[in-house]
C-alpha cells in the first residue's frame, strides 16, 4: 500500500491529489507528407508532442508484515513506470477544443489554434493504491528505505517463455490488481 512522504503530487489535467508519480503525455497523429495518415480518429501513428513526469518519495507498506520502507524515487532519481497512461481527451478535426483542454494547453504554451487530432494521456499512482516496487533494499538505523540500483537490472532471457531480455535503469514502479500475487515476497 503507497502512502506519500513529505511531498505529494497533483496530476496535471485531472487535478488527482495525493500522488506519488504523475505522468500526462499529448500526443498528435502522425502525418504522411502533407496527408493525415486515418482521417478517422482512430490515428495510425501518433507522435508524443509533450510529456509531464514526475515522482515523489513515497513510503510502501507490506499487507502481510506491516513493514514499511520509505521509497527513494524523487528529486533526481531514475524511475521507470510500468503503468499505463488513460486516454482522456481525443479529438478529431472537426470538434472544438473544449475550454479546459484549451487552457491546459495555454497554460504550457502549446498551439490550440490549428485543427488537430490529438489524444491527451493521463496515468498516476494515488496514495493507498497497491504496488509493486523493484530496486535496493537498505536499513539504516531500523529505518528500511527502496534505493535505485547503482547499475541497471537485467530481466535475464527465459527462451521457453519467449522472455528477452530488457534492462531497467532506476527503480521500477508497477500497480498490482487484486489478481496479482508474488509468493513469499517481503516488501512488494
Amino acid at each position: 500500500m503507497v502512502s506519500c512522504g513529505d511531498i505529494s503530487l497533483i496530476s496535471s489535467y485531472e487535478k488527482v491529489e495525493n500522488c506519488v508519480y504523475t505522468s500526462t503525455l499529448l500526443r498528435k497523429c502522425g502525418r504522411w507528407g502533407s496527408e493525415v495518415a486515418n482521417p478517422v480518429n482512430n490515428c495510425s501513428r501518433w507522435k508524443l508532442t509533450h510529456a509531464e513526469r514526475f515522482a515523489a518519495d513515497f513510503y510502501i507498506t507490506d499487507a502481510k508484515s506491516g513493514k514499511r520502507a520509505l521509497v527513494k524515487a524523487g528529486y533526481r532519481t531514475k524511475v521507470v513506470p510500468l503503468i499505463d497512461e488513460n486516454v482522456l481527451v481525443s479529438t478529431s478535426r472537426n470538434i472544438e477544443l473544449s475550454s479546459t483542454l484549451k487552457c491546459w494547453l495555454e497554460e504550457r504554451n502549446l498551439s490550440s489554434e490549428e485543427a488537430q487530432i490529438i489524444r491527451l494521456e493521463e496515468g498516476y499512482i494515488r496514495e493507498g493504491m497497491r504496488l509493486s516496487v523493484i530496486g535496493i533494499l537498505s536499513k539504516k538505523n531500523e529505518d528500511l528505505m527502496i534505493l535505485p540500483p547503482s547499475e541497471p537490472i537485467s530481466t535475464g532471457c527465459v527462451l521457453l517463455s519467449f522472455l528477452l531480455p530488457a534492462y531497467f535503469d532506476g527503480i521500477v514502479l508497477r500497480l498490482v490488481d487484486k489478481t496479482y500475487f508474488i509468493p513469499n515476497s517481503g516488501i512488494s
